[in-house]
């Protein structure tokens, strides 16, 4: 299983802390110190569309208009911080975030 998010993100440790309690194995990319691959991050984007976008953070917020209205992919390779967190890759399947749904995939059903 892998979780990219970042190491400081309160999201992404909660889901990490669960799934290792849980058993679960993690490969962690850090999307600040590790950044992201391309391949990966044009994955993300075709499996989860704008809502890989996170328009709420600072570095959003910190974003010309001309920049906002670029490529997304584009984008988020050049601001990984920007992608929303965690997404949590295993047996081919994708999840973004750590709501309750996803929480329920990957602790419940063992998935």
């Amino acid at each position: 299983m892998r979780i990219w998010g970042l190491k400081n993100c309160d999201t992404c440790r909660k889901a990490v802390k669960a799934l290792e309690a849980a058993g679960r194995s993690l490969e962690y990319v850090d999307v600040r110190a590790d950044g992201v691959a391309a391949a990966d991050l044009e994955r993300f984007y075709a499996a989860f569309g704008e809502a890989l976008v996170n328009k709420r953070s600072t570095t959003w917020r910190g974003l010309s208009e001309g920049e906002r209205a670029g490529d997304p992919v584009a984008l988020l390779a050049q601001h990984p911080t920007l992608m929303k967190r965690p997404v949590i890759e295993a047996d081919s399947a994708l999840t973004l975030g750590w709501d309750a749904k996803t929480q329920a995939k990957w602790l419940e059903n063992g998935a």
